[in-house]
């Protein structure tokens, strides 16, 4: 907790961070995007990895800089990890600030993650009024328990806390992006929830067209419009997308990551790989986007979540 004036320098090079205002005001200036103030309930989602300034208002010049690996350092580089923690998960100046703010950071290296980070704006902010949750109040109290299984529990609230904000952002006028709004089409969403749950079947667009019990040429022309792309080219982008993240598991290799993705050898995913490189769709920077955004955003996830003012807490070992 801090009392104003407060400002904190985020350069952590965090992918996507969480903010929840528990009580006070607060501003959220990135580095690419306008400002935005915060009120009690409101939750933000910024997209990284450029830095942002967590402010009690956006002229405060800043006073602490939050480095990579949760190193707390003044201007000058001094620490502070140490002189500022206030208990579990909690760090500040005081237990009794005037500002306290939630906040949680997702580590998501991956093909899959980043092309899910690119349907989101720099910093979106869902106020209170528009999604009235009980998950902040609950993650303020969670947050600073020191008990068995407290990390699996604020892993999962974070990641409903993410959900929600999420859906409620997706859910307002043209804010979702094509391969969300496809998502809930009766007939592309099945096939792609089938694509992206078994990637490694033999699929072809009449085998999908039969399970999704429509034509071949009804799946091919619905599917193009709402996702951007034929069945068959989203199917490839998809199961390359699979592999490079696959590949990235210490004891992974090219054989095994290939049949898991659906192809009989190392030379058939290298080709398919080498192919989709000369396309002019990965020319063009398109790719498949999932069907279920929330749950691969937490694929090989590493979260921090502390409790305090600004963006310091969840950085912070206390």
């Amino acid at each position: 907790m801090l009392d104003p004036p407060y400002a904190l320098r985020i350069e952590d090079r965090a992918p996507l961070t969480v903010v929840a205002l528990v009580r006070g005001a607060a501003w959220l200036v990135p580095d690419d995007a306008p400002a935005a103030p915060l009120r009690p309930g409101d939750v933000a989602v910024l997209r990284g990895p450029d830095g942002h300034l967590v402010a009690d208002d956006p002229a405060s010049p800043p006073q602490v800089v939050i480095h990579p690996g949760q190193r707390c350092t003044t201007l000058r580089g001094e620490p502070l990890a140490e002189s500022m923690a206030l208990g579990v998960r909690t760090w500040g100046t005081g237990l009794h600030g005037s500002t306290v703010l939630l906040t949680g950071t997702y580590n998501l290296p991956g093909e899959v993650s980043r092309r899910l980070l690119t349907a989101l704006p720099p910093l979106l902010v869902v106020p209170a009024e528009e999604w009235r949750s009980p998950l902040v109040p609950l993650l303020a109290q969670e947050v600073t328990r020191d008990a068995p299984g407290q990390a699996a529990v604020l892993d999962r609230l974070l990641d409903l806390l993410l959900i929600g904000a999420l859906r409620t952002w997706f859910g307002r006028p043209d804010a979702a992006p094509g391969w969300y709004r496809a998502a809930g089409d009766p007939v592309v969403g099945p096939a792609l929830r089938l694509v992206e749950n078994d990637p490694a079947r033999p699929w072809t667009v009449a085998a999908l067209a039969a399970e999704v019990g429509v034509s071949r040429a009804v799946l091919a022309r619905r599917f193009t419009e709402l996702v951007g792309e034929p069945p068959m080219a989203y199917l490839t982008g998809w199961r390359l997308a699979l592999a490079a993240d696959l590949l990235r598991e210490p004891d992974a290799t090219l054989g095994a990551v290939a049949r898991r993705v659906g192809y009989a050898s190392p030379y058939a995913l290298s080709t398919a790989s080498a192919g989709f490189a000369a396309s002019p769709r990965a020319s063009t920077g398109s790719a498949p986007r999932p069907t279920d955004p929330f749950s691969r955003w937490c694929w090989r996830r590493r979260t921090r979540v502390r409790r305090g003012t600004g963006s310091a807490p969840r950085r912070c070992r206390v």
